[in-house]
């Protein structure tokens, strides 16, 4: 490689490597051990509206920001140009789990973004259950992850890497060993090389739980953030590390998270999807360091 890089064009690489892309294992990690891979938390304590809800409006910045920083683009508009073009059909993953899905003005910035870069609205659609019987996801050929954070029974934590789980034509064969294999996910023709994106929701993230079906409010705390990267393992080892902090604040003492989330580790060392080592995570913080564990 030359010494002159053209930016656009590191970028693209930088992407395509942090989501577990085309790119070889092998020429991947060389990438990392050189860069570090960027991720971005943001905070806003305006988050909330009077009616109890994310507020739209705040909601956009947040993301509009965050993506701008992670890519280092002038505006939003430009950062997303980068992650999507107008040829592409576009899968936002989401997650629908009722007591505590994708905050539907996540999923709207999302869409209108992506509606901005050029890509038409009939090649663009939001769905978490069953994506194979939506043509577009059929089609896709750029995927953006989002979920918000959570413990979870089976894997120890439900976050972004965990979310592509409904792509897998038998969910239970990802269960065994606390879903140790949900890298493995992220090797389905479905997935492989296509996602441009994850988004970690923190605003109401649940940091222990007594039940695998609802949730105890005790258990949960307006952080009012978001984790935003390119690299899936990045993104959850950040918001990981802010759930056992939180947990050792609540409990007074380290409370491991049962089971063990070893999926994510795993992803770094036997998928090769990014990386776990907090030592090569660039953590960019924007907006209220209040309380912000990490």
């Amino acid at each position: 490689m030359g010494k002159q890089v053209k930016r656009r064009e590191f970028l693209k690489t930088a992407i395509a490597v942090g989501c577990g892309g085309s790119l070889a294992i092998g020429g991947a990690r060389r990438l990392w051990a050189a860069k570090k891979s960027r991720v971005v938390l943001i905070r806003r304590e305006t988050l909330w509206g009077s009616d109890g809800k994310p507020d739209s409006k705040i909601v956009q910045e947040m993301i509009d920001e965050a993506v701008a920083t992670l890519l280092g683009a002038k505006n939003p508009r430009e950062a997303w140009k980068m992650l999507v073009k107008p040829e592409d059909v576009v899968g936002i993953k989401s997650n629908v789990w009722q007591s505590l899905p994708t905050p539907p003005e996540v999923e709207a910035a999302i869409r209108d973004r992506i509606l901005e870069a050029g890509v038409p609205e009939a090649a663009i659609s939001v769905r978490d259950r069953n994506p194979m019987v939506d043509p577009v996801f059929r089609k896709a050929t750029a995927l953006i992850n989002t979920r918000p954070m959570r413990v979870h029974h089976w894997s120890g934590v439900g976050t972004c890497l965990k979310n592509y789980i409904t792509f897998a034509a038998r969910l239970p064969d990802y269960h065994p060993d606390s879903c140790a294999d949900l890298g493995a996910l992220w090797k389905l023709p479905a997935v492989a090389g296509k996602t441009r994106l994850n988004i970690l929701v923190m605003f109401t993230p649940l940091f222990h739980s007594l039940s695998p079906r609802g949730i105890d409010p005790a258990f949960t705390w307006k952080y009012n953030g978001l984790i935003v990267g390119t690299d899936p393992v990045a993104v959850d080892a950040t918001g990981l590390k802010i759930i056992e902090v939180k947990r050792k604040l609540h409990f007074g003492e380290d409370r491991p998270i049962n089971p063990p989330p070893k999926h994510i580790q795993l992803a770094d060392t036997r998928y090769g999807l990014g990386t776990a080592d907090p030592e090569k995570i660039e953590l960019i913080r924007s907006g209220d360091n209040k309380e912000i564990l990490i």
